[in-house]
């Protein structure tokens, strides 16, 4: 299931490429780049404001660089991550201020950011509310890259598996609060973006990519819970089917999503393919459940609706194997870990049972042609729900009842336009 564990470069020396194992997909991560507050600031708010301002966004460069999430290949690396989550939420309580309407700083910076992926392109946009957005989206983005490393098994320890109970908890509560973090981009942030701004916003700031990974998150944290249901004894079947349907629809409603989005790029192809790949599992699995469930009933059309269920979820197990491929294979490379799991069950068990039935009930099959169709899944309502987010509350320090500041001469702005230059 996975895909070759390194590959070396193209000419030169032969040195091998770490290629990163990916379990919970991280559909982008941009960081932010050098940006002035205080050529237009100066003069409007306290220089003690403006200092803490910058040095709190350099602070998340510098840690950004730092923990190695710039470095494709040593992502894995998530160390240093809380700090710069903390970081982060320091900078947003200052960020607050320069949205606050009755101020009037909206538009005064201009904010700068560099993508990750396809090709490290750069945005500069004047609007405070365009920064709020993407220091939140980048927060959602690491506690992505937290979840996924809670069930990556460690190297160095062969006795390692990703099905560590704690883990994967760990795991859940990581997705549900970056859901927490997209959900409040949606509806708290994007609604205050102007038309013009939205439209010129990088592919992945959209709202259906937002949306998808939203979604996607959620999906991924009732993988989870199903992936602990198979290894509980106490998870009854209907549990079971239940979670493979949910999660089933939370990736049909991701990869919706996504695929609604003109002119994806390689990044975006490679999400839309790795949603298209957990939703044919999610689907085997739902299919396979169902079928356990349908022929528990005493009429020759359960049976035959039973092995229906078992055959088409060989054939979408098949599918997904493929998926999988063209995922680890679409650019930038990865590797996806070998079967854990409800899939690592589900991999032995849909082809041994679909062969079983089907010879068991062969003879119903040959007399009962007309009830061979394919039963729909029962559809149930979603229980995994996002964390809600609460921003942090706006810094005191932008009371401007209590700013004291200094006239500015002439030649006081004239040395400042110099040294800016």
């Amino acid at each position: 299931m996975g895909c070759a564990a390194s590959m070396y470069r193209v000419g030169g020396n032969k040195k091998p490429m770490n290629i990163p194992l990916v379990t919970i997909f991280t559909p982008s991560l941009r960081i932010p780049i050098d940006s002035s507050f205080q050529k237009p600031l100066k003069g409007l708010v306290p220089n003690a404001l403006i200092d803490r301002l910058t040095y709190s966004r350099n602070q998340v460069s510098l840690l950004a660089n730092q923990t190695g999430i710039c470095d494709y290949e040593s992502i894995a690396d998530v160390s240093g991550v809380p700090e710069l989550l903390r970081t982060l939420e320091d900078y947003l309580s200052l960020l607050v201020g320069l949205t606050d309407q009755d101020l009037g700083f909206r538009e005064l910076v201009e904010f700068k950011w560099r993508s990750l992926d396809d090709g490290q392109q750069e945005i500069c946009v004047a609007d405070s509310w365009f920064e709020l957005l993407s220091v939140v989206h980048m927060m959602a983005m690491l506690t992505l890259i937290q979840a996924n490393s809670k069930l990556i098994p460690d190297q160095t320890d062969t006795s390692e598996t990703v099905e560590s109970t704690d883990k994967i908890r760990c795991a859940v509560d990581l997705l549900v609060k970056a859901a927490g973090y997209l959900q409040f981009c949606l509806r708290k942030i994007l609604v205050k973006l102007p038309q013009d701004i939205k439209i010129e916003l990088p592919l992945d700031l959209h709202e259906n990519v937002i949306e998808a990974a939203y979604i996607q998150a959620l999906g991924q944290g009732t993988e989870m819970q199903l992936a602990s249901a198979v290894e509980s004894k106490n998870a009854t079947l209907s549990v079971k089917r239940r979670l493979a349907c949910e999660q089933l629809s939370y990736f049909s409603q991701a990869h919706y999503c996504l695929s609604t989005c003109d002119n994806l790029n390689g990044y975006g192809k490679k999400h839309l393919s790795f949603l298209k790949w957990k939703y044919l599992e999610a689907k085997a699995a739902a299919y396979y459940y169902h079928g356990l469930i349908t022929d528990k009933g005493t009429e020759p059309s359960c049976h035959i609706s039973a092995v229906c269920c078992f055959l088409a979820a060989e054939e979408i197990l098949t599918e997904s194997k493929k998926a999988c491929l063209n995922f680890c294979l679409t650019v930038p490379i990865t590797r996806a870990p070998v079967a854990w799991g409800a899939m690592k069950h589900l991999n032995k068990k849909i082809p041994e049972i679909a062969a079983k039935r089907s010879q068991m009930y062969a003879y119903l099959l040959e007399e009962e042609k007309s009830l061979e169709v394919l039963p729909e899944l029962p559809e149930f309502e979603l229980s995994l729900k996002a964390e809600e987010y609460e921003m942090a509350d706006k810094d005191g320090a932008w009371d401007s009842e209590n700013w004291k500041i200094p006239n500015q001469t002439l030649k006081m702005h004239l040395t400042d336009d110099e040294e800016d230059d």
